[in-house]
């Protein structure tokens, strides 16, 4: 069995390819990026690295030749750029023979109203089409997506946010990673969709566990969507970034990542990490 990860130079990649290599034979692992030369490190390990770039089409049909289990990551970009992406990795794979996809989706995907919906429902829709058994771990929310305020509030700053009671189920990248090798190693995932979601928390909430992991107080700023493009611009967020974050905020406001689940612990055999063991990780890795 070939198994293949794209993408595998990137944050979630990396702790992909790391955690199948605890396990899988490096001869067994392919991995497909757009520049081989920053996966060198992969392939003194013995990795079969290839050069597989989403807006070149014809290196995808080489990169994914001879594979069994593909893993999928959603490419980086607008909409429209992910979508062109998306539809090409998956054609590409489809005249590969692949024949299995797991795909990095997001929480709810197929009825959530989030600007980042769009592309994950409708590459979930392309996977679906080509009849090809697949596999959607629909992650909720990386942990990290918050270092940027955590190490604020380690310098003395509030922890601001628009998002209002809004939950989100936050996780460790690498809990991510495990749960996505586990798929691809493990039998019995075809067809199936992971929601992928540490327990539902408020921002209030994860500045209270913050605040106890720092111990010191955390002061929580809730502001409205116009503040809060406001404050970011303040601090030098690049102007079309500000728009991204707000959108996001004003996602997790309405609900959009509020996804009950115990698909991790189905994958994995546990939850994922408590949030305060998880934020002290990030804090002392």
């Amino acid at each position: 069995m070939k198994i293949l990860v794209t993408g595998a130079t990137g944050k979630l990649g990396t702790r992909v390819v790391d955690t199948l290599l605890k396990t899988v034979p490096a001869s067994q692992l392919a991995v497909s990026v757009r520049n081989p030369e920053k996966a060198e490190g992969l392939r003194a390990r013995g990795v079969d690295v290839r050069l597989g770039d989403f807006d070149r089409p014809e290196t995808l049909q080489t990169a994914f030749a001879g594979i069994d289990r593909l893993l999928m990551i959603s490419a980086d970009g607008d909409t429209e750029t992910r979508i062109r992406q998306h539809t090409n990795a998956v054609a590409a794979a489809e005249q590969a023979g692949v024949k299995f996809i797991a795909y990095t989706s997001l929480a709810n995907a197929s009825d959530s109203t989030i600007f980042l919906a769009p592309v994950h429902r409708t590459t979930e829709e392309i996977i679906v089409k080509t009849g090809i058994p697949y596999t959607f771990l629909r992650n909720n929310w990386y942990l990290e997506n918050e270092l940027s305020s955590i190490q604020g509030v380690i310098a003395g700053a509030p922890w601001v946010t628009s998002a209002g009671s809004g939950k989100v189920g936050w996780a460790l990248q690498q809990e991510y990673a495990e749960a996505a090798a586990a798929v691809l190693v493990g039998d019995g995932h075809e067809n199936k969709i992971y929601e992928l979601s540490g327990e539902l928390l408020t921002q209030n909430e994860l500045a209270s566990a913050l605040g106890e992991v720092l111990g010191k107080e955390v002061l929580v700023q809730q502001v409205d969507d116009a503040a809060y493009a406001d404050i970011l611009k303040g601090v030098g967020v690049p102007d079309f970034v500000v728009p991204i974050l707000s959108a996001i905020q004003q996602g997790i406001r309405e609900g959009t990542l509020e996804v009950v689940s115990d698909d991790f612990e189905k994958l994995l055999g546990r939850p994922a990490t408590p949030i305060r063991e998880a934020l002290a990780q990030i804090i002392n890795p």
